[in-house]
C-alpha cells in the first residue's frame, strides 16, 4: 500500500511540474480529443469493476454511457473525476497522460461532473453557490458576476443568480450545476442521470442546452438508463458490460432493440404489459381524504390531498422532485405524522395510529421506501438478517429460525439476479441497484393487500427493471392495490392504469393512463390544472 501511495505522489509531482494542474483553464471549449483512457483498470478486493477499459470523447461531441448495474459506468466515472484512482492505465487530457488523484485534480483539468443529487447549499443564492469552490484569482463581486452573465449568454442558460436555491425548480437547480462547473473551468462535462426527476419539458430544455455546449465546443459524457434519451441526445454510445467495454456505437446506428441486447446478451421484450384486474366491483383498500402534511421547517408538503386506491390497480404518482412524494407515501405507512385529513384501510381509520398499532390490526401493508438503507435494510447486516425484519414478530419463543429467510434470501438472490459474494455480504456493500433489489423482493414476498412503492427502479437496469415491472403486474394480478411513485413518464403511462399528478403539495389531476398524454401529465407536473374533459 505504501508503494502505491507513493508512486501516486511521484506521478502527481510530476504532472504539477509539468504544470498541467496549476492555473485556472480557460472556460472556453476546444477542438480534437478531449478525455482518453487506455487501459483503465480498477479492482475492490475480489471484484475487477474495471477491467482494461479504452475509450476517447471528442469536443464538440455527446458520449452516453449505457450499462447494467454492476457494468462499471460509476466507477469508470469517479476516476475521471478523481475520486478513485486506477489500479492500471492511463488518462488523457487534450492529448497529454495526466494524474488525477483527486477532485481538485480533475477540476483544474476542466473536468467537471453533475451529480444526480445536487450539490448545492440551500440556503444561498444563485450566485453564491457557482461561486463556491476553489479560487485562483482575486476579483470583485461585480466582475465575477459580469463573467457569469456573458457565461451564460454563450451558452444560452438562464440563471436568476439572486434566487435563493430553496426557492427553485429542480430544472433551475440543475442549471446552477451546469453554470457552476463551467464557470470553474470545465470543458468535459459528466451528468449522472441527469433526467431523473424532470419533467418532460425540463428535459427537452436540458437537452437545447447540451446541444449548444456540443456546438461551443464541449464534450460531455451522459449517463442514463433511458434508451430513448440517449437516441436523442448522443452521438456515439458506449456500452458496459461487467466491467468492460463491451461496445461503441455510433449511435445513428442503433436502436431500443439493439442497444438493450448489447448491454443484457440477449433481446428483451420492451413492452411493459398491463394486465387487467378482472373484478366484478373492485374494492376500495386505501382511502386519502384531504390529507395535509407539514415539513419539519414548516413548509406545506401535502395540502389537502385525496385519492382512493383499489384492488388490483396500479395508481402512479407523477411529480417533480420535492413536490410531496417522500411525505404522501411516509405519511401512509405513519413514519410522517398527518397536519389533518384521514386516511382508511378497508373501511378502518389507520391515519394516526403508530407502525406498529397499523400491522397489530391486520393491516397488510408493504413499503418500499426512497431511503433504502436509512429506513428500508440494516446496511450492515446481510440479505438474511435483513429479510427476518419483515417477520420476526411471527416466531414464537426465545429462538429465531434462520432457515426460512435464507431460503427466501438464496431464492431472491435467483430470481432477481442479486450480485453479491455471499448471502451474508452486508447490503451497504452491494451497488445501489442490488439494493433496492433485496428491499423490493423481500416487500414482495410479504404478499401484501396494499404496496407502496417509492421509485422501485430507481438505479435498475433496464433487464432489472423489466423484472420489477413483472412482478408489480403479478401482485396486481392477485388483487394488490399498488402505490406506485415514480420518475420516468413514458413507464408511468405504460404500467400504470390511473396516474396521480402533484405540484407543490396539491393533486393537479387524476388521469386515465390509457387516454393521457405524456405532454399533458408533463404540463400538470409543472402546475398546469387539468382540463374537465380529460378526467
Amino acid at each position: 500500500m505504501s508503494k502505491h501511495i507513493a508512486s501516486r505522489t511521484k506521478d502527481q509531482a510530476a504532472v504539477n511540474e509539468a504544470g498541467a494542474l496549476t492555473g485556472r483553464p480557460q472556460a472556453a471549449c476546444g477542438q480534437g480529443q478531449a478525455i482518453a483512457g487506455q487501459g483503465l483498470t480498477k479492482r475492490f478486493g475480489s471484484v475487477l469493476a474495471n477491467d482494461h477499459i479504452d475509450f476517447e470523447v471528442e469536443y464538440g461531441e455527446i458520449l452516453a454511457l449505457l450499462g447494467e448495474n454492476g457494468s462499471g459506468k460509476t466507477t469508470l466515472m469517479n476516476l475521471l473525476s478523481g475520486l478513485y484512482f486506477p489500479d492500471a492505465g492511463q488518462i488523457f487530457v487534450d492529448g497529454r497522460a495526466v494524474c488525477i488523484s483527486t477532485p481538485a485534480d480533475a477540476i483544474s483539468l476542466g473536468i467537471g461532473m453533475i451529480h444526480q443529487h445536487f450539490k448545492l447549499v440551500a440556503a444561498m443564492t444563485a450566485l453564491e453557490n457557482i461561486l463556491l469552490g476553489p479560487r485562483t484569482r482575486r476579483l470583485s463581486l461585480t466582475r465575477q458576476r459580469q463573467e457569469i452573465e456573458q457565461m451564460c449568454r454563450t451558452y444560452g442558460l438562464t440563471v436568476a443568480l439572486d434566487k435563493p436555491v430553496y426557492e427553485m425548480s429542480v430544472s433551475e437547480k440543475q442549471t446552477v450545476e451546469v453554470v457552476k462547473v463551467l464557470y470553474h473551468g470545465a470543458r468535459i462535462l459528466i451528468l449522472d442521470e441527469p433526467t431523473a426527476v424532470l419533467t418532460p419539458q425540463e428535459t427537452d430544455s436540458l437537452f437545447a442546452i447540451l446541444r449548444r455546449m456540443k456546438q461551443q465546443g464541449c464534450a460531455i459524457i451522459i449517463i442514463t438508463h433511458k434508451l430513448n434519451e440517449v437516441l436523442a441526445i448522443s452521438d456515439r454510445v458506449m456500452v458496459l458490460r461487467r466491467g468492460r467495454a463491451e461496445a461503441l456505437l455510433q449511435t445513428s446506428q442503433a436502436d431500443l432493440h439493439s442497444l438493450t441486447e448489447t448491454m443484457v446478451g440477449h433481446a428483451i421484450d420492451l413492452k411493459i404489459h398491463r394486465p387487467v384486474y378482472a373484478a366484478a366491483k373492485p374494492e376500495t383498500l386505501l382511502a386519502v381524504h384531504e390529507l395535509s402534511v407539514v415539513r419539519p421547517d414548516g413548509s406545506q408538503a401535502l395540502d389537502q390531498v385525496s385519492f382512493e386506491l383499489k384492488t388490483g390497480e396500479i395508481l402512479g404518482v407523477a411529480g417533480v422532485a420535492g413536490s410531496g412524494q417522500k411525505e404522501l407515501s411516509e405519511a401512509l405507512v405513519s413514519l410522517t405524522p398527518c397536519q389533518s385529513g384521514r386516511i382508511t384501510y378497508r373501511g378502518q381509520v389507520i391515519s394516526g395510529l403508530l407502525t406498529t398499532e397499523i400491522y397489530k390490526k391486520g393491516v397488510s401493508l408493504a413499503f418500499v421506501p426512497e431511503d433504502r438503507l436509512g429506513m428500508g435494510l440494516v446496511g450492515d447486516m446481510g440479505m438474511p438478517g435483513n429479510m427476518l425484519l419483515k417477520s420476526y414478530r411471527d416466531h414464537r419463543g426465545f429462538f429465531i429460525d434462520r432457515k426460512p429467510a435464507e431460503a427466501l434470501s438464496r431464492q431472491l438472490k435467483e430470481t432477481l439476479d442479486i450480485s453479491t459474494p455471499s448471502l451474508e455480504t452486508p447490503v451497504r456493500l452491494l451497488s445501489g441497484g442490488n439494493v433496492q433489489k433485496v428491499l423490493l423482493g423481500r416487500e414482495i414476498e410479504s404478499q401484501p393487500q396494499v404496496l407502496i412503492t417509492s421509485y422501485p427502479v430507481r438505479g435498475l437496469d433496464i433487464n432489472a427493471s423489466y423484472t420489477v415491472y413483472d412482478l408489480l403486474n403479478e401482485q396486481k394480478m392477485k388483487g394488490c392495490g399498488i402505490l406506485y411513485l415514480g420518475e420516468d413518464l413514458d413507464v408511468l403511462l405504460e404500467l400504470a392504469d390511473r396516474i396521480l399528478v402533484l405540484c407543490h403539495g396539491r393533486v393537479t389531476g387524476i388521469v386515465d393512463a390509457r387516454q393521457v398524454s405524456k405532454e399533458t401529465v408533463g404540463l400538470m407536473m409543472a402546475g398546469m390544472p387539468l382540463k374537465e374533459e380529460l378526467a
